[in-house]
């Protein structure tokens, strides 16, 4: 699962237009939720939503930004004149929040719900190894404090689906008593919406209960961003930001690009373009263990990328995910030279043949680049065809010189990293 953060305004214009169809149409959300970026135009906005300039406002960055409020970054209960005039005083500026510092960009606008703090409740979803874990605290809202320690946990386990009954007995036992039965026949069509999906995360605080309504105030949402293919059609056209302070490069936009158009994975964070410890990992979870593994050994500041190509992606999609790396490795060279770790566990229906011809079409118009910067390559795979696949990108050490050293399944998976990095301080 690759989880992806999306912005609050595209989780809740999801829950505007599909809600009511998990909740048997009893808990509609108004789509009433206005993204504003650097190219909107303010001045058109009052005639396209008629309701802006009638009710009480909300604003507030959209930018994957915790504690918003906390950090001065939230206007309540005001009107259009001062909301518009809010944004532009803040709109590309940079400003910090914590220790990061970024430009803010994009605004949420939405009506003020006027309600009591007693109101106020805490809800989520998230997804673990067991199944879906969800949490609820009868004490919701900013000041929420330490939810892992106070809140009600109810796990739900993989391919069962908790009905409202069982979210009433389970869950909501310290909410008031008149609101229990909506707050879980709520809950259950938030379960039902958040599965259907295919979110990875989803977290509402406050969800506030108004009579006979229900508002999400404040949302953070992830996606399993593999599962566009199934869900896509249903989740519109979402965005998915970089983190606040933080600018995507164009190679990663290439490769995001890239992993769009297939049912493979394709995975690239640039963390240092300077950086001497380059890796291409075959696998989600291997991208993690060679990821800690590098940072174990003290070499954390090299680390140049973090990412991962997996699902059996064909020769075509391997040799642009590589030459997208080989590329940016070779942009800049460093006198103390560089290591390339070609790695991953042992596949269980990934081609590893197939995959490495790919690889080993772009180490082949990279090769003079990688000799000329002293690039030393180790790789070690497993898998389907793993033994030709490791004779076929063995072969480059003669064939252009390369300085490459292979290794199977018999050798340790991280083994590559200490071997490569051992005396390379």
């Amino acid at each position: 699962m690759a989880q992806k953060a999306i912005r609050e305004a595209d989780g809740k214009k999801m829950m505007a237009r599909l809600l009511k169809d998990y909740t048997g149409g009893k808990y509609p959300v108004k789509d009433r939720y206005i993204t504003i970026g650097p190219e909107t135009d303010m001045k058109k906005l009052p005639n396209k939503y008629k309701w802006l300039t009638k009710e009480k406002l909300v604003v507030k960055p959209d930018q994957l930004i915790k504690r918003r409020g906390k950090s001065k970054l939230l206007l309540l209960n005001t009107d259009w004149k001062e909301a518009e005039k809010w944004i532009k005083a803040r709109m590309s500026k940079k400003v910090t929040v914590g220790k990061t510092t970024g430009v803010l960009d994009h605004f949420i606008v939405e009506p003020f719900i006027p309600h009591e703090q007693k109101d106020e409740y805490y809800f989520a979803i998230t997804s673990v190894l067991e199944g879906d874990l969800v949490l609820f605290y009868h004490e919701g809202g900013v000041d929420v404090g330490d939810i892992d320690a106070k809140a009600t946990k109810m796990l739900v386990p993989i391919g069962e689906m908790p009905t409202a009954a069982e979210f009433e007995k389970k869950l909501v036992a310290k909410a008031p008593k008149d609101r229990k039965k909506m707050l879980a026949e709520f809950f259950e069509g938030m379960y039902k919406f958040y599965a259907d999906l295919n979110f990875a995360y989803l977290e509402i605080n406050p969800v506030v209960v108004v009579g006979k309504d229900i508002y999400p105030l404040d949302l953070a949402a992830k996606l399993d961003d593999t599962a566009k293919f199934v869900s896509g059609k249903k989740w519109g056209d979402v965005e998915f930001p970089s983190p606040f302070g933080r600018i995507r490069t164009p190679e990663e936009e290439y490769i995001d690009m890239l992993d769009g158009k297939t049912g493979s994975s394709l995975k690239l964070t640039v963390l240092n373009p300077e950086g001497r410890i380059w890796t291409m990992v075959a696998g989600g979870g291997a991208s993690v263990i060679y990821a800690d593994t590098i940072t174990d050994l003290g070499f954390m500041d090299e680390m140049a990328n973090y990412g991962e190509y997996s699902g059996n992606p064909n020769e075509e999609f391997t040799y642009l995910y590589a030459k997208t790396i080989l590329d940016l490795m070779t942009k800049k060279p460093n006198k103390k030279g560089k290591y390339l770790i070609v790695g991953g566990g042992i596949a269980n229906f990934t081609d590893v043949a197939k995959t490495f011809t790919g690889i080993i079409r772009a180490l082949r118009e990279y090769g003079d680049k990688l000799k000329k910067q002293k690039v030393k390559i180790y790789v070690r795979r497993g898998g389907p065809n793993y033994a030709t696949g490791l004779k076929n990108i063995g072969a480059l050490k003669e064939e252009i010189g390369l300085d490459i050293e292979v290794y199977g399944p018999e050798t340790h998976m991280t083994n590559i990293v200490s071997m490569a990095l051992k005396g390379g301080k």
